[in-house]
């Protein structure tokens, strides 16, 4: 099955990704389910004999790896299908897996095969886990219609697009999707941030998902922590409609403050040492000292101002770049 029939058909059904642990925490379709073929060392000793070997001594390992593990797979398939049905509180019948490794090939041919002995349907993803990918790639190729909510630090233009959703308007918060919320501070008290491919799939899901739908997002750097809005769809934000929040620098400032204010004062020092060359010698000791004696007002307000000129400069650039569009 195609990438696209193979990601509508499977919607709220059980993917199962046959790759390694590794290849799968580095990056998986989102929603997918991890049932390994071969641990991550026995898939690079597979890989090292079958280029020194060639294919046939590959395989042979590879099945006395798999023969062995066949009844752990089925059960484990067994007990994911059972605690679907207690999350959804209903019974699947006749369950469908849809299946895929890395390429279509082997993997998730073998794993496919027991399945279907067994008694389940399952589904092959034609071109696995690297069709996947190209398809994600294009997503961010596509049109949309998109339109920006953007304002200095502090104005609260992620509460505006949580209101748009609570509307039902369709929405997406890049800074929840990279686990990051933008600045030298953004890291703090957020979980793990995804690699840059797993980012990159979340995303095309979520435009994928959106259809024709006119999309609201919020004003972004390409960078957000140390992920990458991927570079076709950040071009096209920025060129897109802008809507500005506008609020005064000292609401802004009361913002700052019970979003960062109470967080840990060595991470916040260190959090600024990252942007010391950006905010100036004499602006960092200042900031820092006042983090140290608790003045934690005056050293948000340092940095809100020095956040204020990115603002400023990123948006002369836009500018700049919009007028050179026009010209061309």
């Amino acid at each position: 099955m195609d990438v696209n029939a193979f990601l509508t058909q499977s919607k709220g059904q059980i993917i199962l990704d046959v790759r390694s642990p590794g290849e799968f925490t580095h990056a998986h379709i989102p929603d997918a389910i991890n049932l390994p073929l071969f641990s991550d060392e026995q898939r690079a000793i597979i890989g090292t004999v079958y280029k020194q070997q060639g294919k046939q001594q590959a395989i042979k390992i590879g099945l006395d790896v798999f023969g062995p593990q066949m009844r752990q797979m089925v059960e484990r398939v067994e007990d994911i299908i059972k605690n679907r049905q207690i999350n959804y509180l209903s019974k699947i019948e006749d369950p469908i897996l849809y299946v895929h490794c890395w390429r279509g090939g082997m993997r998730s041919s073998s794993v496919a095969w027991l399945l279907n002995i067994y008694g389940f349907k399952t589904v092959l993803l034609q071109g696995g886990y690297k069709a996947y990918r190209n398809w994600v790639i294009e997503q961010f190729k596509k049109k949309y219609n998109l339109k920006i909510i953007c304002g200095y630090t502090g104005s609260g233009k992620t509460k505006y697009l949580t209101s748009l959703h609570e509307k039902g308007e369709t929405t997406i918060d890049l800074e929840k999707l990279a686990a990051h919320k933008g600045s030298a501070f953004g890291h703090i008290d957020m979980p793990l941030q995804p690699s840059q491919e797993m980012f990159e799939n979340i995303l095309a899901h979520r435009l994928h998902n959106a259809g024709e739908n006119t999309i609201w997002l919020e004003d972004e750097s390409q960078r957000i922590g140390h992920v990458y809005i991927p570079t076709p769809f950040w071009q096209s934000m920025i060129t897109a409609d802008t809507y500005k929040v506008e609020v005064e620098f000292d609401q802004r400032l009361q913002s700052i403050l019970e979003e960062y204010g109470a967080l840990n004062k060595d991470l916040l020092i260190e959090a600024i040492k990252r942007i010391s060359k950006k905010l100036g010698g004499l602006d960092t000791k200042n900031a820092i000292q006042n983090i140290i004696e608790n003045n934690t007002r005056q050293a948000f307000s340092i940095l809100l101002k020095y956040y204020d000129r990115l603002y400023d400069n990123a948006s002369d650039k836009r500018k700049m770049k919009l007028l050179n569009e026009q010209k061309s």
